[in-house]
């Protein structure tokens, strides 16, 4: 195994400094629409859920990373302020579903469109480690 190199080190930091800055960005941006950063990632777990139904507590609780009992408290919450609702499984009586409101679609378009952009600025940094370790382990 190679020994890293101060540079590995140094551009390690510099990715680890990038990806906090964009998670604080992205925790005051959420903060300035009226949300905690959780329920921003609640909203973004919906919206983006594949399938074409809406996502269970279950698959909530597996986008998020968080155990089903925090997931349905953080549902809760949610929906107390108008961002989503729950609504049964069509198939399923035992499952329930949760969808955003119109309130909680506008929210998370409208955080999305600015985090869409900052993660295309994230591209553009993350590419240029990438190339300079690899200019650095051609040398």
């Amino acid at each position: 195994m190679t020994q890293l190199s101060e540079q590995d080190f140094e551009r390690l930091l510099e990715f680890r400094v990038t990806l906090r800055r964009f998670q604080r960005w992205s925790e005051d941006q959420a903060q300035a629409a009226g949300l905690t950063h959780v329920q921003h990632q609640l909203l973004v777990a919906i919206k983006g859920h594949p399938g074409g139904r809406p996502p269970s507590i279950g698959d909530l609780a597996a986008s998020l990373l968080l155990r089903p009992h925090s997931t349905v408290e953080l549902v809760d919450r949610a929906e107390a302020a108008g961002l989503v609702e729950r609504v049964p499984d069509t198939d399923d009586g035992r499952v329930v579903r949760v969808r955003l409101t119109s309130a909680g679609d506008r929210v998370v378009q409208q955080l999305s469109r600015a985090h869409l952009d900052r993660l295309r600025e994230l591209a553009a940094v993350l590419d240029d480690l990438v190339a300079k370790h690899d200019a650095a382990a051609d040398h």
